[in-house]
């Protein structure tokens, strides 16, 4: 079996691909979820009865978490580990995405924003600890490649991600709502 040399130690090429294969999925998680919370917006904005500045905390809760939680994130990766890291990571996004059923149920924006900065949290963490992960998993000459790739995997959900929730969420009802939302009229 080929081996790869990487920093610190001898890696099979199977291995190698198996860990690239993961690591692009979970950029491509990344990027899935951030392009998906822009989409977000106009539909809080009916739900929840905001103005335009109101609406706009959606993009605000979701990347002030980055903000705030750059260097704790590199503190709890320290401490767990990156596996323990990222399942953390992978915890708070289920817990934001689940704080979105009560915040649902009650139209409490502000049950959204919790939910939305958990996300964002679990985000923080996971780029926090995939970012290293990409570079040190095989050998220092392809680690920028490595990195393109992933980059690519973020980039493609970007593309499709609007697809997916436009086939999942939008209904036949909800062109004539958007109308609205374009020509100003739904406020």
């Amino acid at each position: 079996m080929s081996q790869v040399n990487t920093n610190t130690q001898q890696v099979d090429k199977p291995t190698l691909y198996k860990s690239i294969a993961i690591l692009a999925s979970m950029f491509f998680v990344f990027g899935f979820v951030s392009w998906v919370n822009a989409i977000l917006i106009p539909y809080f904005k009916i739900s929840c009865e905001l103005n335009h500045f109101q609406s706009y905390f959606v993009t605000l809760a979701f990347y002030i978490a980055y903000f705030v939680m750059a260097i704790p994130s590199g503190i709890l990766l320290k401490k767990l580990g990156f596996k323990k890291g990222i399942l953390v990571g992978y915890m708070f996004m289920s817990l934001g995405a689940f704080t979105f059923v009560p915040a649902a149920l009650t139209r409490e924006y502000f049950i959204f924003l919790i939910g939305l900065f958990s996300i964002g949290t679990g985000l923080a963490i996971l780029q926090t600890a995939a970012n290293p992960l990409v570079t040190i998993i095989g050998p220092i000459d392809s680690a920028a490649r490595r990195m393109s790739i992933m980059g690519i995997c973020n980039k493609f959900a970007g593309i499709i991600s609007p697809l997916v929730f436009a086939a999942v969420v939008f209904k036949s009802t909800d062109a004539a709502l958007f109308e609205l939302i374009e020509s100003g009229m739904h406020t």
